[in-house]
């Protein structure tokens, strides 16, 4: 029989051990912690590792490739694309790269330099089988419009180079990216034909895009837009007093009743044209960059939407 002395020291030796137990415990399930984020870590490490020029075609590449791949955008949300200077930590993060991609057509102007100290990647254009147009203005004349992707007929040119990008690069899990790529086309060519119906509201005399770059040739020829702008690419010094003088004249004249400008770069000079002309400045258009998952275009589809979306409402609005 068990005395209660006993059974009191029983108690006492449980309480004694009990912190112990715990500790082993909490021990046991720290260790399982570690070696799950371990094997979560190992099996990140074992895919391929793609890097873009910019995070619309990082959007892109990452509804092809799903789980399969991890990609990365050399540039954040919100960078200016043609004029940007890669850092130090650019570098690093490309240095574990298996495949970079990028837009072309003199798009990324630092490309060439940042490419040079990378070694033995593979890389592929994006715009490969894209007939450009071409600029018209300023020193950039007869050189291609870069920003092919605003035309989703091209994005959908984008999607396959990406597909037979990453097959080469992955064949192992082609499958998979050819049954992303034909469900990512698909939305691509809902977004046209919606595109196509929101923009063909616009009265016809009303039809007209003015922005601050010269990016949207590409929407502008399929959707039946007259196009005018300040500069035809982003550059060091933008909005001189020709550029705005030739815009003003441009809207007073075919009595336009917005004007936009890009995400990416100073508005002021549009501004001075609203101001001048009696248009309505009516807002951002995104063409170089996604906004954060929080901003209205964390997508390139979105960006297509907000694009039609915000064209609308201005030029139609804008009486």
């Amino acid at each position: 029989m068990i005395t209660r002395r006993e059974t009191l020291e029983c108690k006492d030796l449980t309480m004694i051990h009990k912190p112990l137990l715990l500790a082993r415990s909490s021990v046991v399930l720290s260790a399982a912690l570690v070696l799950s984020s371990y094997n979560t870590a190992e099996a990140q490490s074992q895919k391929k590792v793609v890097a873009t020029t910019f995070t619309i075609l990082a959007d892109m590449a990452r509804n092809v490739a799903g789980d399969k791949l991890e990609v990365v955008s050399i540039t954040k949300p919100g960078a200016e694309i043609h004029g940007y200077q890669p850092t130090p930590s650019d570098i690093v993060k490309t240095g574990r790269a298996d495949l970079l991609l990028y837009n072309g057509l003199n798009l990324e102007r630092w490309f060439e330099k940042f490419y040079g100290q990378m070694k033995d990647v593979p890389r592929a254009v994006l715009t490969d089988g894209i007939t450009p147009m071409n600029i018209n203005a300023d020193a950039y004349k007869g050189k291609p419009n870069p920003h092919a992707w605003m035309s989703p007929k091209n994005g959908l040119i984008y999607v396959e180079n990406i597909r037979k990008a990453f097959v080469k690069l992955d064949p192992a899990n082609a499958a998979s990216f050819n049954a992303n790529a034909k469900t990512y086309s698909a939305r691509l060519r809902k977004v046209d034909a919606n595109l196509r119906s929101s923009l063909g509201k616009i009265p016809t005399t009303q039809r007209a895009l003015v922005s601050c770059e010269g990016a949207f040739s590409y929407p502008a020829r399929d959707y039946g837009l007259q196009e005018y702008y300040l500069w035809p690419v982003n550059a060091d010094e933008q909005g001189t007093p020709r550029q705005i003088q030739r815009t003003i004249d441009a809207v007073r004249k075919n009595k336009i009743p917005a004007v936009f400008c890009e995400s990416t770069v100073n508005g002021n000079g549009m501004r001075q044209v609203a101001q001048e002309t009696g248009s309505r400045y009516a807002g951002l258009l995104f063409v170089d960059s996604l906004s954060d998952d929080k901003g209205p275009v964390p997508t390139y589809l979105k960006l297509l939407e907000h694009f039609a979306r915000t064209l609308s409402a201005g030029l139609v609005g804008g009486n």
